[in-house]
């Protein structure tokens, strides 16, 4: 084998073991390569206990319930399913009922999401996309409210 053979086998043998590496880290990321979970893909597909995970929609009408201290629980809801959540924790200020939410956290064995961080809408045109969509096709968001 002359040495521009052997160059040309050393190349196309780390470019295949590069493309093997790259489609096994796109297999095992498959699930979790999502901005977030909505309410309605969690009851589809549930999700493990210690899964971590970001579940967004929206706050959930007279779901908020203030504890003691920073504890706080709410539910999330995407219209057609709703996820209890807990959070212990200082709130966005912009965080009130009706409003979107993505929350990070993890859910526990009885199926509660305990959120260690809550994201709330930044200004009054933001709606996460896959939110919007999702009461789009329900008819119930408007954006001009």
């Amino acid at each position: 084998m002359t040495r521009k053979q052997r160059r040309l086998t050393l190349i196309a043998a780390a470019g295949s073991v590069l493309a093997i590496a790259v489609g096994l880290v796109l297999y095992a990321f498959q699930d979790t390569i999502v901005f977030f979970t909505t309410p309605t893909e969690v009851q589809a597909k549930p999700i493990n206990a210690g899964v971590r995970m970001r579940l967004g929609g929206l706050v959930a009408d007279e779901s908020v319930v203030r504890g003691q201290g920073t504890a706080v629980s709410f539910s999330i809801t995407d219209t057609t399913a709703t996820v209890p959540v807990v959070y212990d924790g200082t709130l966005p200020d912009l965080f009130r009922e009706g409003q979107g939410v993505v929350a990070e956290g993890m859910f526990d064995s009885e199926g509660v999401f305990i959120a260690d961080t809550v994201l709330a809408k930044h200004d009054e045109n933001y709606m996460p996309k896959e939110v919007a969509d999702a009461l789009k096709k329900q008819g119930v968001w408007n954006p001009s409210e």
